[in-house]
């Protein structure tokens, strides 16, 4: 199944340390990632504040991030910005393994057929560990 172009464009922002020799982080790393592949538009919103937008399919926001922490730049790490940054790796981990599998567009209704018949094909004995005799002794 083919995904839409739509589904895979993230935009994102990127907030970094203010505690940095370079005051102008966003503008630094906006250089920088101009020219990676994937990378659509960036857009440098304060000195320490940049705004990405990217093909997940070509590259992650983790990928980005861990890209600016090598090259030496400072990111936020406050908790609320750890968990943002938790909760954007976890769903575009989970959106490729979905791509990765065909389930982009999965329906319930065709997941719930597929147990079905496999559970109509499933022995159904009767489970009792009694013998013949003792069940229908009357």
């Amino acid at each position: 199944m083919a995904t839409h172009e739509n589904e895979t464009l993230k935009q994102r922002e990127i907030p970094f340390c203010k505690l940095h020799p370079d005051t102008d982080q966003a503008g630094t790393a906006a250089l920088l990632l101009q020219d990676i592949p994937g990378v659509q538009h960036v857009k440098q919103l304060s000195p320490t504040l940049l705004s990405i937008r990217y093909d997940l399919a070509e590259i992650g926001i983790r990928q980005i991030e861990e890209l600016l922490v090598e090259l030496g730049f400072h990111l936020a790490g406050n908790l609320m910005q750890r968990l943002m940054r938790a909760l954007h790796y976890y769903a575009e981990e989970t959106q490729l393994a979905n791509m990765a599998m065909g389930c982009v567009d999965c329906d319930s209704a065709r997941t719930r057929k597929i147990f079905i018949e496999r559970y109509a094909r499933l022995c159904h004995g009767c489970r009792d560990p009694h013998s013949e005799i003792w069940r229908h002794y009357r």
